[in-house]
């Protein structure tokens, strides 16, 4: 199977679905915005803190597949020059919505998070990256990209999933409210369900996830020479009614610079 491929056409499908990250942002935090009135998050709930952030004005941003019409329209009216990169055709188009709208300078590329090759060396002074490497197999590639196109001093804003969020049968959770064990970690759509699970995954559509160890997560990021300055712990909000955010929280966004 073409994962990249696949996860492009189901993307898109989110975006007609309308999936809450796909939803762009309104015309008011876009004023708030060029008024200094910002915030973003890369996880479901939890704000990115401000100073995480250096001075935005003029500064290179990459939204690291982070289309959908969210983190690049705030950030480009707060005064960076803002590039979106997505797999999904559909939801750069959210980016280029807005971009229309509010009058916003952003640059659209459709492509691949772990290949960016269309970028020079030391293309970019801040990258984010919202909850999105779960869509690829191998997150080390992204990493090491997302090192060589940052010039030095400037920041990664990462964020993803606690692996143990696919350690669960949520068929049977939503069945019963009962959390037990099923899988083994790391996770894949492609080796560990059934041929059957898989195929009714596939047949409506749903982006294929795979998750990552810990060690290749933070572990990646420092092996690629990053240095890292930041760490929180996120949830989704109440409205999700995620069984096992009552017991732990399931997302991580980290600050990593560049020496």
């Amino acid at each position: 199977m073409n994962i990249r491929e696949y996860n492009r056409l189901a993307w898109n499908k989110e975006v007609e679905r309308g999936n809450q990250w796909t939803v762009p942002v309104s015309k008011e935090a876009i004023a708030a915005a060029r008024q200094g009135q910002w915030e973003i998050i890369l996880t479901p709930t939890k704000p990115v803190p401000r100073e995480w952030f250096p001075d935005l004005k003029g500064l290179d941003v990459l939204c690291l597949a982070s289309g959908g019409g969210q983190q690049g329209p705030i950030l480009a009216a707060a005064g960076a020059n803002v590039t979106v990169l997505d797999n999904s055709p559909r939801q750069l188009e959210q980016d280029r919505l807005v971009a229309e709208r509010d009058s916003l300078a952003i640059t659209t590329v459709e492509g691949d998070m772990a290949d960016l090759s269309m970028f020079p060396d030391h293309s970019f002074d801040l990258i984010v990256h919202p909850v999105s490497n779960v869509f690829v197999p191998d997150v080390r590639p992204v990493w090491a990209e997302a090192f060589r196109v940052l010039r030095h001093g400037g920041a990664l804003l990462a964020g993803f999933d606690n692996p143990a969020i696919h350690l669960f049968d949520y068929d049977l959770a939503d069945r019963t409210g009962i959390l037990q064990v099923k899988y083994a970690l790391p996770y894949s759509d492609l080796t560990s369900l059934t041929a059957e699970e898989r195929q009714r995954r596939t047949d409506e559509g749903f982006p294929l996830e795979f998750s990552h160890t810990l060690e290749d997560q933070i572990g990646g990021q420092l092996d690629v020479g990053f240095v890292i300055t930041g760490f929180y712990e996120d949830s989704y909000g109440e409205e999700e009614g995620d069984i096992l955010a009552n017991y732990m929280h399931i997302f991580i966004a980290t600050r990593a610079i560049k020496p």
